[in-house]
């Protein structure tokens, strides 16, 4: 495959069309196109639809764009480190990190990061959803409790625990033998009908049947509708400190059996960038103790 002809292909395909890619790039139309044809001749696929300004991709188009975009990006990233004989980072810096994550830390730490590292531009897109970083083209994804994955490699850099928390003016439930009390309760969208809530106590555990009063996309909505009196929750001891402290919520107990461990996770096959690697050593210094 020739190389050249795949970049000028990956070319078209980013900036939707020849004649936006020629105008970015400084070649001529005609050159782009010569160089498409001679690759679909050679894989023996027709990789652009013709006929239209924006020369949309085939099926077959779509696949190999998403499939050596990045690749063809790593060698250009190679060349330029070893052109510049240093590994110093610098290019754009793509990051996927859940919302909450997000909100309460990565501002600050994507502030520092910035100032320390100014020719990376970096952005951070705060999502709760899952993200394929080979497909959707990110640098990083944070990922909370990760599934195993032999693409992707990483470090753990974040831990936390989670609580059962309610209102003050809630009346904590009476254990009763072999059968879980049931309690209002404030849960994420995603929560399974029947689950249970063991919590840590000193006399041992003691289970919750957590009702849905109200079925909430985010930890935020669920720690806000709890501070309103809506029901209990399951949330992390990190978001809820500062209403423990202050009074605005108890604490019914601690659930060992579900501990939260945030990581950052790269592509293992991809060379691994200086600013992906700086970007990841920053959060770690950000959390010595691996606490907010």
């Amino acid at each position: 495959m020739d190389l050249r002809a795949l970049a000028d292909f990956n070319l078209v395909a980013t900036h939707g069309g020849l004649g936006r890619a020629s105008r970015a790039s400084g070649q001529s139309k005609a050159t782009l196109s010569r160089h498409i044809a001679e690759l679909e001749d050679s894989l023996g696929v027709r990789l652009l639809e013709r006929g239209s300004r924006s020369s949309p991709l085939t099926e077959e188009g779509a696949a190999l764009h998403a499939r050596t975009e990045g690749l063809l990006r790593e060698i250009a990233e190679a060349g330029e480190t070893v052109g510049a004989g240093i590994g110093r980072p610098r290019g754009r810096l793509r990051v996927s990190a859940p919302m909450l994550l997000s909100h309460i830390a990565l501002g600050r730490i994507a502030a520092e990061f910035s100032a320390a590292y100014p020719e990376v531009r970096l952005e951070i897109t705060a999502e709760d959803r899952f993200v394929d970083p080979i497909e959707e083209g990110y640098d990083v994804v944070i990922r909370i409790n990760p599934a195993p994955d032999d693409r992707l490699i990483g470090r753990c850099f974040l831990r936390d625990e989670m609580m059962v928390v309610a209102p003050p003016s809630m009346a904590r439930p009476s254990c009763l033998p072999g059968r879980a009390p049931t309690v209002p309760a404030v849960v994420l969208s995603t929560t399974a009908p029947g689950a249970t809530w063991r919590m840590r106590r000193e006399s041992g555990s003691e289970d919750l049947m957590p009702d849905p009063i109200l079925r909430l996309s985010s930890l935020l909505m669920v720690r806000d509708a709890v501070l309103a009196r809506a029901g209990a929750a399951l949330l992390p001891r990190s978001m809820v400190a500062r209403d423990l402290a202050a009074a605005r919520l108890s604490c019914w107990g601690v659930v060992d059996d579900r501990p939260v461990a945030a990581w950052a996770l790269h592509v293992s096959r991809r060379l691994v960038s200086s600013r992906v690697t700086a970007f990841i050593e920053a959060l770690v210094a950000a959390f010595p103790d691996q606490r907010l």
